[in-house]
């Protein structure tokens, strides 16, 4: 066994371990809490949809609602929603989908407390840009709340927050969209490059330059350039997803209820029931699910809120309201929707090994059954997702990066970016899948922590601005000027 095997064994272990019982109950249970803590904020769902698409230009703020929950949704609405939910059910069984549901449900109310603290603490660098995120909330909020300098804390965040940038949120997207191109026209490695004894896809080099210079051409020009794209990208790309979904729904519709009561039968078993799509028993059923729903959603990762802090909004409780349909939409809709695909598609064609095949597999076993374009439709929805990922994890990192080194250390970060987007197309990188796991992990612990330390805040704001009917009126507080570590 070489040295790589070794290290992807042991992180392998590590990421089970780490995303195990411990974890499901933290993520659950604080989405639960902020359930509770907000008074179920997500029955003001519809509400917030309409706040989604109102301007707010008079207010603070560098991009407009729609525009920040567009680029949290660029980032949110990718691979996890097509190979991660296929991933979660080739490992979990089909009651990973209700798991990955229910843990949607209920972090639309964490992704709103989060994004609130993000706004509330949120700072304006000197050239008057918005910047904001768990390591302001913990530095300027959870610090002067308990007392204690937790800047350390913030600190690490943003390191956790960076690292994984160049994981989930780069290598293992441009990857994706290098391997289905590939997969597509160069199904017979007929393109091939051979250098330094290694045997290199012609189409998934190619792949990976096209890639870095469209989103070079993208993220050099800051978060407006980023928000403009995402703006028209993101609604494009889930409205042609979700035709493609329901598509395959109608073609399934005879197996629909035995669908629905497969994926609630195996995901409240107490033991495997056969394996596959059977059922892996309770445990595992969560552990994927839950996993693959924040992988999905972020919900309780404090990545999306760092984007929501860029937003215009009078107040922080309007833009949390936003920002907490980027989990409606991302996990109880789309994911949901490709769970049944799977699922349904599974049963109505028993020859699919679901037992032995990758997520990856099962999801383009499921729309190829739509004759001529459900293929394609496939390959566009997972480049397009990928894209956009790329796109909004490239701001997410930036702002960490100026939280840590300031803003001369930006232009450094995008170069290397754009490099790790070249070199990911033509590498394995099932290390760095793991990597991603246990980062995102890392990034959720300090950012729940904060959320839980800054509760009373929370309710108050929200009982202030939400339920006292205050929605429109302006918070006064001024905005404080960053402040540059000398």
């Amino acid at each position: 066994m070489d040295f790589l095997q070794m290290l992807n064994d042991f992180f392998t272990k590590f990421d089970n371990i780490l995303w195990g019982v411990p974890m499901i109950v933290i993520l659950l249970g604080a989405h639960i809490y902020m359930t509770v803590r907000t008074k179920f904020v997500q029955r003001k769902t519809l509400k917030a949809i309409k706040l989604s698409v109102t301007k707010d230009p008079d207010s603070d703020g560098d991009i407009s609602p729609f525009q920040a929950l567009t680029t949290a949704l660029a980032s949110t609405i990718g691979t996890g929603n097509i190979i991660g939910v296929g991933t979660a059910i080739a490992l979990g069984g089909a009651g990973a989908v209700l798991w990955c549901w229910i843990s949607g449900v209920f972090g639309i109310a964490t992704k709103y407390a989060e994004s609130l603290i993000a706004v509330k603490y949120r700072v304006k660098t000197r050239d008057g840009k918005m910047r904001g995120g768990a390591m302001y909330a913990i530095e300027n909020g959870v610090s002067k709340k308990t007392g204690i300098n937790f800047k350390w804390v913030a600190v690490l965040f943003a390191v956790f927050a960076l690292f994984a940038s160049f994981g989930v949120g780069c290598g293992v997207q441009t990857n994706a969209i290098a391997k289905i191109m590939d997969t597509t026209f160069n199904p017979d490695k007929t393109y091939m490059l051979h250098f330094f004894g290694m045997d290199i896809s012609t189409v998934a080099l190619i792949s990976g330059v096209v890639i870095a210079i469209c989103v070079a051409l993208v993220i050099f020009g800051g978060i407006k350039s980023i928000s403009r794209v995402c703006e028209k990208l993101v609604p494009l790309m889930a409205i042609l997803y979700v035709i493609g979904c329901i598509i395959i729904l109608s073609i399934n519709f005879d197996v629909l209820w035995q669908t629905v009561t497969l994926i609630c039968e195996s995901a409240f078993s107490f033991k495997a029931l056969g394996g596959g799509l059977a059922g892996t028993g309770i445990m595992l059923a969560a552990r994927y699910g839950v996993a693959r729903g924040l992988f999905s959603n972020e919900s309780g990762m404090g990545s999306a809120p760092i984007v929501a802090s860029a937003a215009q909004s009078r107040n922080s409780v309007r833009q949390a309201l936003i920002s907490s349909t980027g989990t409606f939409w991302d996990t109880v809709v789309v994911c949901l929707m490709t769970g049944l695909v799977i699922v349904s598609s599974c049963i109505k064609n028993p020859n699919i090994d679901t037992a032995s095949v990758e997520g990856g597999e099962l999801t383009s076993a499921a729309f190829a059954q739509i004759p001529y374009i459900g293929t394609p439709i496939l390959v566009v929805g997972i480049v397009l997702f990928a894209f956009s990922t790329i796109l909004g994890w490239s701001y997410y990192a930036e702002s960490c990066v100026d939280y840590l080194f300031g803003p001369n250390g930006i232009i450094p970060y995008k170069v290397l970016f754009i490099v790790i987007l070249l070199i990911a197309p033509i590498t394995s990188l099932d290390i760095v899948w793991t990597m991603s796991d246990i980062f995102n992990a890392f990034m959720t612990l300090p950012n729940i922590f904060a959320m839980v330390v800054l509760a009373p805040v929370i309710t108050k704001e929200t009982n202030y601005y939400l339920y006292g009917n205050r929605l429109d009126e302006y918070d006064k507080t001024p905005v404080p000027f960053v402040k540059r570590r000398k």
